[in-house]
């Protein structure tokens, strides 16, 4: 079902950036529309929902020089999760912005303290391509970070209502989003949904994925009195309940492709030619070409890998806890 309720608002240059959330383009591997952070003013400094990875740094300073405003400015590192995409540049921002605190879940404060771990596990993956899509990270120290489980709300002069905290897992265990009024940030738990038309899809990479879980906070994000969702992948749209929709169909969906191959034998190798396959006839039904570029943000072999981790764990559940 396209989407053409659900208007597109761009990044256009403003005289002066306001608390409502302005996109910046991160211009991922030279490909516009692909990542994208946020900015918005607290009143106690500039806030940041996501950073991207640190090879879109200069990306991210170019967009705040076009709002009329700098990267000396930033106090406040809001972030949803920690994967690369959106958390890689965090440690780079914090050694430049030596007043910023840098916000994030508890379950992942200890790999933006401490990011060998995550850093040997992404190489693994990428092998000589991880300094090309994402550079290095670097540790955020300690004493400059926020730890949130999600219910809190951040106070900011220049928010009467505060910025509101909710726990989102689904996509990952350390995923928050951001309500800050009338805009509702909501990382990758809110889907990848890269033009007006698409149709929202979730992004499924391992180790996390929770099916469950992602379902638990899509009732909980659809019933916010926000008026608009922000996407790092990609753009703001109308906060309606067809987004939301849309994006559990698209779950069920793609759930169905793996967990029947797997069911029925199928090897991984074979499961993602043809989980690619039926993405590609999806995604140019609603937008011819769109695919490339989903791609790019949303590889259909690591969205393989994290549905069957997450159909191998829920195998070895109890029963009972299946319910």
């Amino acid at each position: 079902m396209p989407f053409s309720d659900a208007p597109y608002i761009p990044n256009l240059p403003k005289p002066s950036l306001g608390a409502g959330a302005n996109l910046i383009d991160l211009d991922f591997m030279g490909v516009a529309g692909s990542i994208a952070c946020y900015v918005f003013d607290t009143g106690d400094g500039l806030a940041l929902v996501d950073t991207g990875p640190s090879t879109t740094l200069p990306a991210l300073e170019r967009g705040l020089k076009r709002l009329g405003r700098d990267l000396s400015e930033v106090r406040h590192i809001l972030l949803t999760h920690i994967h690369f995409d959106h958390a890689g540049a965090a440690g780079h921002l914090a050694q430049r912005l030596p007043d910023a605190k840098v916000y994030v879940h508890e379950r992942g404060a200890g790999h933006l303290s401490r990011p060998e771990r995550l850093l040997a596990s992404a190489t693994q993956i990428y092998g000589d391509q991880m300094e090309t899509l994402w550079g290095d990270m670097l540790p955020v120290p300690e004493e400059r970070l926020v730890i949130l489980r999600g219910g809190e709300t951040l106070e900011f002069s220049g928010l009467p209502q505060g910025v509101k905290v909710h726990y989102t897992p689904g996509h990952a265990v350390h995923h928050l989003a951001y309500h800050a009024e009338d805009d509702l940030y909501v990382g990758d738990v809110g889907g990848i949904r890269i033009a007006i038309a698409q149709t929202p899809r979730p992004p499924t990479p391992p180790p996390d994925i929770d099916l469950e879980a992602w379902a638990a906070s899509v009732a909980l994000l659809r019933e916010l009195p926000a008026r608009r969702i922000h996407l790092t992948h990609f753009g703001s749209y109308v906060h309606t309940a067809a987004h939301w929709d849309g994006l559990l169909a698209s779950i069920h969906t793609d759930a169905a492709r793996v967990g029947q191959r797997l069911a029925a034998g199928e090897d991984l190798e074979s499961i993602t030619r043809a989980f690619t396959a039926e993405l590609h006839t999806d995604l140019s039904a609603e937008i011819p070409g769109l695919t490339e570029k989903f791609i790019l943000v949303c590889p259909p072999w690591m969205g393989v890998q994290g549905l069957a981790r997450y159909f191998q764990k829920r195998a070895k559940r109890p029963m009972e806890d299946q319910a």
